[in-house]
């Protein structure tokens, strides 16, 4: 056992993590060979920090898995990819039930492949009764139009008189969101070393803490996904207020 996970204390672990996977490009160019092979073994990552979140017991474990802007990739990587999730989903599915680990999509599915589609249905039905960790893969997911999408049901729910515009508040806006069932993130790690949000998760990214690492994604191990929770719980989380104020409440 690492020191960092010595060090880690249990009711300081945050309720909701989010990751930007970003790096698997870089990764495959690095070691001579495409993009989809980064791809490939950035799926390796992902089920490593899946299990180590299971075993930590965080409950909401979000992944930027495919954003709006991906469709603009060249079109044999986009194949690749939805190629990938559609096996990745398929050999992992029993692993899932095993674990008690509840998938969720977030983002317009609407707009996936067919085959990705019903693949994704058929596993979101095969885990809907697991009472564990929450994993949300973003596909198909912007944070805009997230967004924009939540504000026009809204205004129709104005046009057909169900809503007064003076009542929608919070709350009534994120029941429209893709995200409507997850909790605010408290801890956002974006690993390649790029530092922006990238259009992820807007609205629940608001009091959010953020954590850049210039680790590509395929080389995001364990021990690192241990320092950046040693990281954050060295933070002060505010939420506005004034570290007096929050000091007075302990």
């Amino acid at each position: 056992m690492s020191i960092i996970t010595q060090d880690l204390s249990a009711e300081k672990l945050p309720r909701h993590i989010a990751v930007i996977m970003d790096g698997n490009g870089r990764w495959a160019k690095k070691q001579g060979k495409n993009r989809v092979f980064g791809h490939q073994e950035g799926v390796k990552r992902v089920r490593e920090i899946v299990e180590e979140s299971v075993g930590l017991n965080i409950p909401f474990l979000t992944l930027y898995t495919f954003s709006t802007e991906n469709w603009n990739r060249p079109k044999e990587e986009v194949e690749a990819l939805m190629n990938l999730l559609v096996e990745s989903l398929n050999k992992e599915a029993d692993e899932l039930i095993k674990q008690n680990i509840k998938l969720n999509a977030i983002g317009d599915l609407s707009k996936l492949p067919a085959k990705t589609y019903k693949t994704l249905q058929e596993v979101l039905k095969k885990t809907s009764a697991n009472t564990g960790m929450v994993l949300s893969i973003a596909l198909n997911y912007g944070g805009r139009d997230e967004l924009v999408n939540a504000m026009r049901k809204l205004a129709k729910k104005v046009k057909n008189n169900i809503i007064l515009p003076e009542n929608i508040d919070e709350n009534k806006i994120n029941l429209q969101l893709y995200t409507n069932t997850l909790p605010d993130v408290d801890l956002m790690i974006r690993t390649g070393g790029e530092k922006r949000i990238s259009n992820f998760l807007l609205w629940k990214l608001a009091y959010a803490e953020l954590y850049f690492t210039d680790v590509l994604w395929p080389d995001f191990k364990k021990e690192q996904y241990h320092e950046a929770l040693y990281d954050y719980q060295k933070r002060e989380r505010r939420f506005g207020k004034t570290s007096e104020q929050i000091q007075n409440e302990k």
